[in-house]
């Protein structure tokens, strides 16, 4: 399950799973939600994102989240999924860190590959036909898992998005709470 990606466009090694709480890794658990199958639910309070399935059960992935001040709450949609993403700061991270200018999206934004923050892959959630500019996304920082480091997203291990990716289209719903 989080063995070598060797195939992938930019291969990814295992993860070191020593590393992180085995309570992070993806895992089938019983789960009782009044949310419909298919749905995503990300429950920021411990880490988790669930992709609730039939007979009450969910699949279950370890999350890193937005550190305070960073976080989102609410009921969107994944309005565009993307393999190895170009990655584009917001605007008001460019204000906190100017080095990421270079890659604004006047620049193009930083080519996917093995350093994008955005990692294997992206789900884009929107909110009312916009962009929230919140991502569900891969990560390699084995050590973020179970963790509020990033800035607002939720971030899976790269073998956990790719899993979840192939799992979720379009127009899935997404809870944050």
């Amino acid at each position: 399950m989080y063995g070598p990606l060797p195939y992938e466009r930019f291969p990814l090694p295992a993860v070191d799973i020593s590393k992180i709480d085995r309570k992070f890794l993806r895992q089938e658990v019983p789960y009782r939600t009044n949310e419909k199958v298919g749905t995503l639910v990300v429950d920021t309070r411990n880490f988790f994102l669930y992709l609730v399935q039939e007979h009450g059960r969910a699949i279950r992935y370890g999350v890193g989240l937005g550190r305070a001040g960073f976080e989102w709450s609410g009921r969107a949609i994944v309005a565009r999924k993307a393999i190895w993403p170009t990655w584009t700061p917001p605007e008001e991270m460019i204000s906190r860190e100017p080095e990421l200018e270079q890659w604004s999206y006047e620049n193009g934004g930083m080519p996917p590959g093995p350093d994008n923050p955005l990692g294997a892959r992206a789900l884009y959630i929107f909110q009312d036909g916009k962009d929230t500019l919140y991502r569900v996304h891969g990560t390699a920082e084995v050590w973020s898992i179970g963790r509020a480091v990033s800035s607002g997203c939720v971030r899976l291990l790269n073998q956990d998005i790719i899993d979840l990716h192939r799992r979720v289209p379009n127009q899935t719903p997404i809870v944050v709470i």
